[in-house]
């Protein structure tokens, strides 16, 4: 996971179902009549693939991974049949370092008219020559409200609420994003490299541990269950809400979060551009990402799109949070080497007693 993060960070579990998932490999033979699109685990609803199918007669080929890292060296490691890709932010501008995206123009698309500028966020890719924004969301805390007694305002009630009450909660197996909790419980930058801001948010986290569970993405279930009161967790933790809301909820923590923002990227050694740019086109229309909203309950950078959506997931301030709240969000960069400082100390948290 390191400093790329986990595909289970959509909330949602690793794997797509068998029918749509199709496992490429390097040297495969592919006709101009298929798609082949390289994802994190179920973070595309299958009814926007379908559509697409039905619209274009393309036939799509999904298969699936579950972090950046793991994308990255699939492709570095030589496998040529992937057209699409979804890296986080900070993965492309990695990639374009790498020179491994090709230029689409997609921004030159009457579509592109759709996409909020606020998240073109790639420092490689300002004007969205390369990619297109596809989904966002936040890294908050869901949590059981029948446990807990009450309703939560972020980390430090949720710290002083189970310690009063002998409860535990989990955070994520994920260095980048516990150690962005650190520091933000101390004011600081998540992307910090001083090292004695990254040593002052370590010790706040090991200071937690007597009231954690575990660091697992496996959360959610435990949380709907109550065997845990809460969970640090990612925005598709709204489906559980939605489907429980008397017992359970879901907050941006007052003290601030991260944000994850993934964008549609097409490899330099696609075998089917056209079609790949067939398909970033099809996602420009508001229908669409609305569609994958409805089924993902994360954000959409296309502006149209959120009106498209159910009452909801339209009317939900968790997963279309109002400016003041976008205020407090924080989105991971490439740190670099830096990043070595992170996986020690994440050693130190992981051990202590």
């Amino acid at each position: 996971m390191g400093q790329f993060g986990s595909g289970l960070r959509r909330g949602l579990c690793a794997t797509l179902c068998a029918s749509v998932t199709f496992l490429l490999s390097a040297g495969s033979a592919f006709s101009a009549g298929e798609l082949n699109i390289y994802n994190w685990g179920e973070y595309i609803n299958p009814e926007v693939l379908k559509k697409f199918e039905q619209d274009t007669s393309i036939k799509v080929n999904l298969s699936t991974y579950s972090s950046n890292e793991e994308m990255l060296a699939k492709i570095q490691g030589g496998a040529t049949g992937y057209d699409i890709v979804f890296p986080s932010v900070h993965m492309q501008d990695i990639m374009a370092k790498l020179d491994l995206l090709e230029k689409t123009d997609i921004n030159q698309y009457e579509g592109f008219q759709n996409i909020d500028p606020a998240f073109l966020r790639a420092k490689s890719d300002p004007k969205g020559e390369y990619c297109l924004p596809y989904a966002w969301g936040t890294v908050g805390i869901m949590y059981n409200r029948t446990k807990l007694g009450k309703d939560i305002t972020g980390w430090r009630d949720l710290i002083e609420t189970v310690k009063a009450k002998n409860l535990k909660f989990t955070l994520l197996d994920d260095v980048r994003e516990v150690m962005g909790v650190g520091l933000m419980l101390n004011g600081h930058s998540v992307n910090s490299a001083d090292s004695a801001e990254l040593q002052q948010a370590a010790d706040t986290i090991i200071a937690m541990k007597p009231y954690v569970a575990a660091f697992t993405y496996d959360s959610r279930p435990m949380v709907v269950s109550g065997d845990v009161a809460a969970a640090h967790y990612f925005i598709g933790s709204m489906i559980d809400v939605f489907a429980h809301q008397k017992d359970l909820g879901y907050v941006i923590p007052e003290e601030g979060a991260t944000m994850y923002q993934e964008d549609i990227c097409v490899l330099k050694t696609a075998p089917n551009k056209e079609n790949a740019i067939k398909f970033m086109q099809f996602y420009t229309q508001p229908e669409i990402p609305a569609l994958n909203m409805a089924q993902q309950t994360n954000g959409t950078a296309n502006m149209k799109a959120r009106a498209l959506t159910p009452d909801n997931i339209k009317n939900s301030e968790e997963i279309n949070p109002p400016a003041e709240t976008m205020k407090r969000l924080q989105i991971f960069q490439d740190l670099g080497k830096d990043i070595r400082q992170y996986d020690r100390l994440w050693t130190k948290i992981k051990t202590a007693q």
